[in-house]
């Protein structure tokens, strides 16, 4: 490595490489993919599997028929339309990019929205056009189930490959010249990364000091023209703090004789600032300091999941309601359903539906918490208390939006007011929609809370739920619910 002074450091290219690198990683050869290709090259995977799985779906769907004829061309013809639309949507989401295909949790639970996405919008346009007849309903169900276990094996795949890719210091990468104002490290850093990324660090620059007068900044600016003409350089990357951004400017200003790209990578605390989502308003940027819970994808599966649910659970159990709803006016005066006003999506208050299990109907600004004996229940009440039968009516809350089947038990707007004073997070509870059951549910926080710690603790379930949400998670607390209601847990 040659230093020249503070100003430049020249001709680093395989000093850098080689100590970037462990000695038994340097003998490796390069693959022939540059790093900044592979979100195309993933992009190209992905329609090549889907048309694979469309293909197999079909041959599948012939053996199933017995043989019967098959017409491969409109498989193909259908795999490209769905390959369109998934690939479309996942690069709207950002999910090809390097970063995002190392985390395979993430990538999974992409792939299951939008492959339910594409062939429920599919299906809708079949049914809407009245073209079923083209594509078999067997071989369009073989296609989905086959095509969304191929993409899931695909990622880990993509996975493996590139984190085996990135470890060995396998992507092939052009020269590149780096300036930067931090210490130049031979084990961390930039260097490091970009080492490992493929790219030839053939010269490094360090950027004048902030004290650093036009005269000096054009002399370095200079020394890198100089350096750079006639060379073999593609890409010139600069590392610095934002704070020192009109230097930055000036300098790109002066380098602008070059015809290479010119990078800027933020350090320092106002870089996380960069590592925001953003978004255009008008003319303005944007940048998302606090993004909603669950994206636009995520709430639609979601609601999705919502109305068939509580759509087929209510069909189901129509002769238990019925049942139930009898019973309740044979056994004491008053009204079958009981409706009580409850905090939800933001504080918004709605009427949540429940079975009448009390003599009483307490809906104002002081609510008493049920007891273990208590005198207000009615006989029939015990009992759907002790199975939560009396809350199976809020599946019409959750047909008319103002809940989820899985999510935060909403309380009382008495006791919301109350907890929300006691408890420091209570409120972030509802960033999302209240639920019919929920993670702290199934976990054992069911019926009443009569002291702080139970409201603390209920509410550390609410918050993992809401900051881990996914499909599989809601599907899980979905099948776990009937298991706690047999167990009967703090059900009184």
């Amino acid at each position: 490595m040659n230093f020249v002074n503070r100003d430049i450091v020249v001709d680093v290219s395989s000093e850098l490489a080689a100590a970037s690198l462990a000695p038994s990683l340097r003998a490796q050869r390069k693959w022939p993919i540059r790093y900044e290709a592979i979100e195309l090259l993933a992009m190209c995977i992905d329609v090549a599997t889907i048309l694979v799985a469309s293909v197999i779906s079909a041959l599948l769907y012939r053996i199933d028929s017995g043989w019967t004829a098959t017409n491969l061309g409109k498989a193909l013809g259908s795999a490209i339309v769905v390959s369109a639309l998934f690939v479309s949507l996942s690069n709207t989401n950002g999910k090809y990019r390097p970063n995002q295909l190392l985390v395979l949790r993430n990538q999974v639970r992409a792939v299951c929205l939008a492959w339910t996405f594409v062939f429920v919008l599919l299906a809708a346009t079949v049914g809407t056009l009245n073209i079923g007849h083209e594509v078999p309903r067997g071989e369009g169900l073989i296609f989905a189930l086959v095509g969304l276990v191929v993409l899931i094996a695909q990622r880990m795949a993509v996975r493996s490959f590139l984190m085996r890719g990135l470890a060995e210091g396998r992507f092939c990468g052009g020269n590149i010249v780096l300036l930067s104002d931090q210490p130049l490290s031979k084990h961390g850093g930039l260097a490091h990364t970009l080492a490992r990324s493929g790219f030839s660090i053939a010269g490094y620059f360090g950027l004048p000091t902030h004290k650093a007068g036009a005269s000096e900044r054009k002399r370095f600016c200079a020394r890198v023209i100089e350096h750079i003409h006639g060379s073999d350089i593609e890409e010139i990357i600069v590392e610095a703090d934002p704070n020192r951004w009109s230097e930055l400017r000036a300098i790109a200003a002066d380098l602008r004789v070059l015809p290479f790209p010119i990078v800027f990578v933020p350090v320092g605390a106002v870089s996380e600032m960069f590592r925001r989502p953003t978004r255009d308003l008008g003319s303005a940027v944007c940048i998302e300091l606090q993004r909603r819970p669950l994206s636009i994808a995520e709430r639609a599966a979601k609601r999705f999941l919502d109305l068939t649910g509580a759509g087929l659970a209510l069909v189901a159990l129509l002769p238990l309601l019925a049942a139930v709803a009898l019973a309740i006016k044979l056994d004491s005066p008053g009204p079958v359903f009981f409706r009580q006003k409850r905090c939800g999506f933001n504080g918004r208050c709605f009427a949540i539906y429940k079975f009448r299990t009390m003599f009483v109907l307490e809906d104002g600004p002081s609510i008493m918490q049920a007891e273990a004996v208590d005198s207000r229940v009615t006989r029939i009440g015990k009992w759907l208390r002790r199975t939560s039968i009396d809350e199976l009516p809020q599946l019409l809350n959750v047909l008319d939006g103002s809940m989820s089947l899985v999510g935060p038990r909403p309380h009382a707007v008495a006791h919301d007011n109350q907890f929300d004073k006691v408890v420091r997070k209570y409120a972030l509870r509802r960033r999302v929609k209240p639920g019919l059951t929920g993670w702290a549910q199934i976990n054992g926080c069911r019926g009443p809370t009569p002291t702080t710690a139970s409201i603390e603790r209920r509410v550390e379930y609410d918050l993992w739920y809401i900051d881990n949400w996914s499909f599989r998670l809601d599907l899980t607390i979905l099948l776990q619910t009937p298991v706690e209601v047999l167990r009967g847990r703090n059900a009184y």
